[in-house]
């Protein structure tokens, strides 16, 4: 088994979608970025890169290829998922937090959990999203913008 840790943080904006886990959430401001600003995605994304010792997102999927702009962030999950496939490894679990103060996300939690689920392959109950304020502190606790956080395991695939 080995294990990675990603974070990922994006400045909330005007004019931009906010999406979280794949989920698009009603709120008035979005995540900057080159592809969907998928904050908890690119966390997780991050943290099997590392575990496969493989680098980080901007080495993958750079902000400057036109390729990605605007791209779902499940897509760019399941790119890395095939990646780790091929290095004869599959996830074993997720856990991630997400900080921010507005809006609250209870009520899109599962949706999270069930798409990182299917994008990777692995039961729900193998993956943990939660969601936290700042207590009003920092960028996060002034509504600039998103953090997230992940912890993933990866396991030898059956047969390697």
């Amino acid at each position: 088994m080995k294990v990675g840790i990603g974070f990922d943080s994006h400045r909330l904006v005007e004019g931009r979608n906010l999406i979280l886990g794949g989920v698009e959430i009603p709120y008035d401001r979005g995540l900057l970025g080159h592809s969907d600003a998928d904050v908890l995605l690119h966390a997780v994304g991050d943290a099997i890169l590392g575990a496969l010792g493989k680098g980080d997102l901007g080495m993958h999927f750079p902000d400057t290829d036109p390729d990605f702009k605007d791209m779902s962030s499940l897509k760019l999950l399941l790119k890395i998922k095939k990646m780790a496939d091929r290095e004869g490894f599959r996830v074993n679990n997720v856990d991630a937090t997400i900080v921010m103060e507005k809006p609250k996300l209870k009520g899109y939690i599962y949706k999270m959990n069930n798409n990182i689920a299917h994008i990777l392959n692995i039961n729900t109950n193998m993956v943990n999203v939660k969601a936290t304020t700042n207590e009003g502190m920092g960028f996060t606790g002034r509504g600039e913008g998103v953090v997230a956080m992940a912890v993933v395991s990866i396991m030898c695939s059956e047969g390697t």
